[in-house]
């Protein structure tokens, strides 16, 4: 019996494998440091678990709209207007279950088979392998950090053709944290309506920038590029809700009718008590996500300090979301009790059977010569994270 050659044909996420090893080793009482977490280390705001007891309480736990319920339609309208100068009617929204499911939904919307999706590397490790589940072709753009890991516009130029349909942009950016500025966004957005291209706008770290600077929307340019935009957002980041699984799309009326109809007959509706959970965060008080950004900034300005200060590490420092990408390319070919370090796994899997520290190999998200760590968790345990990198590092000759 032959199982179906698209399944096959997807990579399994290394990030996965090395958090799943690494909580095997905790569960077996061994103290790892893990630094692959892709959420945030603090708990879900008390008011919005509060609105989901009540949701339960009065009974609110029966299916909902495929699309999701009016009332976080609405609440979501006004954020947008409020905070991204974004002008959306309900029916431009789709509530889905989790940012992940909004971008594959915006996928299967627009895509046909052979179609081209463009995707700059380093790039969050779900992007290729939801291209390869709708048919389409990953078509990658490599960044480098003297450009802080963000596109250049020539070299977008270079790879479009007559079967590109969209690109993905994500500002702040997994794994690099990069931001794009308004005056890069207008380029971009200059090159999509040129070429009749659709951008994938994925905003889900939007809260979470640094050093006074901004997060501005693509979408929120002119009318032009706003119309062949799908922002993708959701609660996950911003108010610790990873767990609730409640992600958004705003697009123009044709698309999101479409993703509605898809996620129709694939998921009915998101978790209904969820969605008047988040009802309540985009209401309730803001303030809770200050205190985490304040928190995660502090921790992203040790990381990267310490970083720098290790002898064959280097790394840039990240403007926005709470990973920090590491440089080892000094490193490879490096060797370790006589066994060369040949790939960015080879250096994850020895650091944590070794060290005990659980990092994300760069090879995950398409650059060999980095590892991601992310800072979503105390400053205790990266203190003691970091000084055991620095003493494996000392070990390779």
């Amino acid at each position: 019996m032959e199982l179906s050659r698209k399944a096959r044909a997807i990579t399994p996420s290394t990030t996965l494998a090395i958090t799943a090893k690494a909580k095997k080793m905790k569960s077996e009482g061994i103290n790892v440091i893990s630094f692959g977490a892709g959420e945030p280390d603090f708990d879900t705001p008390q008011f919005v678990k509060d609105a989901a007891f009540d949701a339960i309480n009065k009974g609110l736990t029966r299916y909902t709209p495929a699309s999701g319920i009016i009332e976080l339609k609405e609440a979501i309208c006004m954020k947008l207007k409020e905070e991204n100068n974004l002008e959306y009617s309900p029916a431009e929204i789709v509530i889905s279950n989790g940012a992940k499911h909004s971008i594959y939904n915006a996928l299967m919307a627009i895509c046909n088979p052979g179609d081209e999706v463009i995707i700059p590397v380093p790039y969050w490790v779900s992007y290729p392998e939801l291209v390869k589940l709708v048919d389409a072709v990953p078509v990658y753009i490599n960044t480098s950090e003297d450009n802080q890991f963000k596109i250049k516009i020539h070299e977008l130029e270079e790879k479009i053709t007559s079967k590109t349909k969209a690109i993905i942009l994500n500002s702040p950016s997994n794994p690099t944290g990069a931001v794009y500025t308004k005056e890069e966004l207008e380029k971009i957005a200059e090159i999509a309506v040129k070429h009749d291209l659709i951008v994938i706008s994925d905003e889900i770290y939007e809260k979470l920038i640094y050093d006074e600077y901004k997060h501005i929307s693509i979408a929120s340019l002119n009318d032009e590029i706003k119309n062949r935009t799908i922002v993708i957002n959701g609660m996950s980041k911003a108010y610790a809700m990873t767990g609730w699984r409640i992600g958004y799309t705003a697009s123009n009326k044709e698309i999101a009718s479409l993703m509605a109809n898809i996620q129709s007959h694939a998921t009915s509706n998101p978790n209904t008590i969820a969605q008047y959970a988040s009802v309540a965060a985009l209401k309730g008080d803001q303030e809770v996500i200050e205190k985490m950004r304040k928190e995660f900034e502090l921790r992203r300005n040790y990381m990267v300090d310490k970083i720098n200060s290790i002898e064959g590490l280097s790394c840039v420092k990240p403007i926005g979301a709470f990973y920090v990408m590491i440089n080892i390319s000094k490193l490879i070919g490096k060797s370790f009790n006589g066994n060369i370090i040949n790939s960015s796994l080879e250096f994850a899997n020895v650091l944590l059977d070794e060290e005990k520290v659980a990092v994300i190999p760069g090879d995950a998200f398409g650059d060999d010569n980095y590892i991601r760590l992310s800072f979503a968790t105390s400053l205790e345990q990266i203190k003691e994270g970091l000084n055991r990198i620095e003493a494996f590092i000392k070990k390779l000759k």
